[in-house]
């Protein structure tokens, strides 16, 4: 049987334990690593997926339909053994790894009925290939170096890195730099693992990066930066101060003094000066966060956990943030004190208490940074977020 050439990655049940962060992108369209996991597909599978995802998103993320369709769970990473797995699967065998669906073969018109959690029509072909997955929030920090470690594999194969400066002080010999970065006067230690210099990025002096760590095209590391890995910071975006094993999707800055560490932070987000989260309890007890499939707080298992912010939300100066905190979907936090450790999307306000973020008004902010970008925050994004403000006006009544 020939191999499909349609390939579409689709949202499985674990997609609410990833909000806020997919109230506005498919699953594969989260960045852990350095890439996304849908551009790590594209790039193994030398294809271009589209998406299965929720109705309200499908137009900015479109479904692509042909006559032999690959459907392939978004939450996962691939790898070479799982892809030669899946392109093996003929029509209406489905690829699973105990009660977890990877991928299956469908035609067009079965594509029509296909449902991401029932599978007992379908022939089971079981797998063990070991792989990654992002099924919480939380995931995305803590896998995230071995997915650096595998796309830096994947992306650096068989290609040379720019020429470093010799301004810079170079521990190790597992460094990229793509070309048009500018790094001048760093400190860059690979002994714990690659670091990744994306095209046109820029570290400035002063800078001192502890490995893996990936900084995506056309961002900024400021003056005297301090990374520990395993940390990325995506494209278009800035950072400074002191980062700890966390994950900025793109176009956020948290361009100034101030620590972020075991955190996500969205598309669109702006961390205020000299502004901390805690990422560690006093008493050293597990870190609880808020679920919204629970609608309540749940053990994520883990001693350091910090902050996950969804896309849009901001931030004042000296905002302090706790152990554990969620912020939703354009949120504006400011003033003294520690504020609650879930924040609803359009949420203004901080410690001293929070009213709504007027839609009207949060789409005028989005327009204007839309346009410092030289972007357009059109009409499609305009009926996400009207969407997203009002199936989460619930948890602003709490």
């Amino acid at each position: 049987m020939s191999i499909a050439n349609n390939y579409i990655l689709f949202d499985d049940k674990c997609r609410i334990n990833l909000l806020p962060l997919t109230f506005t992108r498919p699953v594969a369209e989260i960045r852990t690593g350095i890439l996304t996991i849908r551009e790590k597909w594209d790039l193994m599978l030398k294809s271009k997926c589209s998406y299965i995802t929720e109705p309200y998103l499908s137009k900015k993320f479109p479904l692509k339909k042909a006559k032999d369709n690959i459907l392939i769970n978004g939450s996962v990473l691939p790898n070479s053994g799982l892809i030669k797995q899946i392109c093996s699967l003929k029509f209406n065998e489905v690829l699973m790894n105990n009660d977890i669906p990877v991928a299956i073969r469908l035609t067009e018109k079965e594509l029509l009925n296909f449902n991401c959690s029932e599978f007992s029509g379908y022939k089971i072909k079981k797998t063990n290939c070991y792989f990654l997955r992002i099924e919480h929030s939380w995931d995305i920090f803590t896998k995230n170096g071995d997915a650096l470690i595998e796309d830096f594999k994947v992306i650096t194969k068989g290609r040379q890195s720019a020429k470093i400066s010799k301004t810079n002080r170079v521990l190790g010999k597992n460094i990229f730099i793509e070309k048009g970065a500018t790094v001048e006067c760093a400190i860059l230690n690979s002994y714990s693992g690659p670091i990744y210099i994306g095209k046109d990025a820029e570290i400035m002096e002063g800078s001192i990066i502890r490995g893996p760590f990936a900084i995506g095209e056309h961002s900024v590391l400021k003056l005297g930066a301090k990374i520990y890995g395993p940390t990325t910071i995506g494209p278009f975006s800035k950072a400074g101060g002191e980062v700890n094993n966390s994950v900025i999707f793109g176009f956020s800055n948290k361009a100034h003094d101030g620590f972020l560490g075991n955190s996500v932070i969205g598309e669109w987000c702006n961390i205020g000066a000299d502004s901390n989260n805690s990422n560690l309890k006093n008493n050293y007890d597990k870190v609880k966060l808020w679920s919204y499939a629970k609608e309540c707080f749940v053990d994520s298992g883990l001693q350091f956990c910090g902050l996950i912010m969804g896309d849009h939300s901001k931030c004042g100066i000296n905002t302090m943030f706790n152990t554990g905190t969620v912020v939703g979907v354009s949120a504006n936090i400011f003033g003294a004190g520690f504020p609650r450790n879930f924040i609803p999307s359009f949420s203004w306000g901080g410690a001293q208490g929070m009213t709504d973020y007027k839609i009207s008004k949060a789409i005028e902010t989005a327009e204007r940074v839309y346009e410092r970008r030289g972007m357009i925050f059109n009409e499609t994004e305009k009926r996400i977020f009207r969407h997203i403000y009002e199936i989460t006006g619930k948890y602003k009544k709490d």
